[in-house]
């Protein structure tokens, strides 16, 4: 069993790059139980990259991660199975059994509606479904891609007091992409905000590169 000190997440990141391309420099990031971390900055920065990064979907990074415990994480666009009822696009993707997919759509207040297609579902309860379909794994880390964007202010406060509900039942470790600042401060504990690479940390890169394709 985990310590319940140890982080659960521990992220030393030199750099990322793609097609020849530097999206990230120098990054350290340490998260203990509990903790939610909320990152912002302008589009394309690569927010969305760090959080794929942590999750272990990006691998061609230079650095060191270290994650402990279960990973969850909902996307920016709720990625459903249209043709299938909401308890099937919890268990079929998650391999949890009915009753914990019909227990997790009661936690994110879609009780009943089990039965129901994501086309009878509203965007706003779209994205309940797919927190419902996180949390029936019962992560240890769960990372959310901005998943307030596109609804409207009503929908986007519920949706607020919903993840402080979970986060504050389950006591979660949260790494949440934001544009909104005011959303970072209001649901993180901690905010890391990214800039652009400062020209010697782009140099940095390119020197690193250089000698890595010398090496090779």
């Amino acid at each position: 069993m985990q310590a319940s000190h140890a982080p659960v997440v521990d992220l030393d990141l030199r750099s990322f790059a793609k097609n020849d391309t530097a999206i990230l420099g120098s990054i350290k990031i340490t998260l203990s139980p509990a903790e939610t971390l909320a990152l912002v900055g302008p589009s394309g920065i690569g927010k969305t990259s760090l959080l794929r990064i942590i999750a272990g979907i990006e691998t061609g990074f230079e650095g060191d991660r270290r994650v402990h415990g279960k990973i969850a994480m909902v996307f920016q666009e709720p990625t459903l199975l249209p043709w299938r009822c909401l308890r099937d696009n919890i268990t079929i993707p998650t391999g949890v059994d009915a009753k914990t997919a019909e227990d997790a759509l009661t936690e994110v207040g879609l009780a009943g509606r089990g039965s129901d297609f994501p086309a009878q579902l509203s965007l706003g309860q779209q994205r309940r479904l797919s927190l419902a379909r996180a949390f029936a794994v019962k992560p240890t880390l769960l990372l959310l891609d901005e998943p307030f964007g596109a609804l409207d202010p009503g929908i986007r406060t519920d949706m607020h007091a919903l993840i402080t509900q979970l986060w504050n039942e389950y006591r979660l470790t949260v790494i949440m992409v934001t544009h909104d600042i005011k959303e970072a401060f209001s649901l993180g504990t901690r905010v890391l905000t990214l800039d652009r690479l400062t020209p010697s940390a782009l140099a940095a890169w390119r020197k690193f590169r250089c000698s890595a394709t010398a090496i090779v």
